[in-house]
């Protein structure tokens, strides 16, 4: 069984709206994001963890656009690691694999789960990435350029991150314990030594961060619509 957890309660500060509730299309971003993971085969429950003040606007699209694996829709942390641990708490008994995913990334496919997900079976851990292809730069506190960096092997993390339940559980344990602050669920298991199978991002799987990301998100959309 696999669980996945939707991570919705960052503040949007660098977009200066909540982002999440953007209409993308004909529907808000987060509404995107739950649909895919509601068609997903292999996702069999859904845990939306979300900002406190905004937990009946998502119940309410939940109903709305009558999303089948929603279990759970409760409030997070201050911090990204504090939502997951949220949603880590309310896993079925019955579930193995565990998906967590950044609502902010609505053009995720079925298909991008499905691959991940079958990845994560053969190795325990697995994670959407996109391989770097800009030219990298070091840059100094007054921002000159102070040195490069070899783009070789390197990779620009994305979610869904999905892992055998009980390496993610011990990761967030240790994590925990050890009072470590994280960006993403790939950040644990490495503290545990663990390896973690990179998928290649072979669509386009941006995360709404700015405003101009919403006029590219929906560009994208109508291009993947288009007949």
């Amino acid at each position: 069984m696999l669980t996945a957890i939707i991570v919705a309660a960052g503040s949007s500060q660098r977009m200066g709206f909540d982002k999440l509730f953007a209409l993308l299309g004909d529907k808000p971003v987060v509404a995107h994001t739950l649909d895919a993971f509601d068609r997903a085969e292999c996702v069999d429950e859904i845990i939306l963890v979300g900002r406190d003040d905004r937990l009946a606007e998502l119940r309410d699209l939940v109903r709305c656009v009558e999303l089948k694996k929603v279990r759970h829709v409760v409030p997070g942390g201050v911090h990204r690691q504090d939502s997951v641990q949220v949603g880590l708490g309310l896993l079925a008994p019955e579930s193995r694999y565990v998906a967590v995913h950044d609502a902010a990334r609505p053009l995720i496919t079925a298909e991008q789960i499905e691959r991940v997900f079958e990845a994560s079976k053969v190795h325990g851990a697995a994670a959407l990435a996109e391989p770097i292809t800009d030219t990298l730069k070091r840059g100094d506190q007054d921002h000159f350029v102070c040195g490069s960096v070899d783009r070789a092997r390197l990779y620009a993390m994305q979610t869904p991150q999905i892992f055998s339940r009980d390496i993610l559980v011990e990761a967030y344990d240790a994590v925990a314990a050890r009072k470590l602050s994280i960006t993403d669920e790939v950040s644990a298991v490495e503290q545990l030594g663990r390896k973690v199978r990179l998928v290649p991002s072979d669509e386009f799987n941006l995360k709404i961060t700015y405003p101009r990301d919403l006029l590219l998100a929906e560009s994208l959309l109508n291009r993947r619509s288009s007949p």
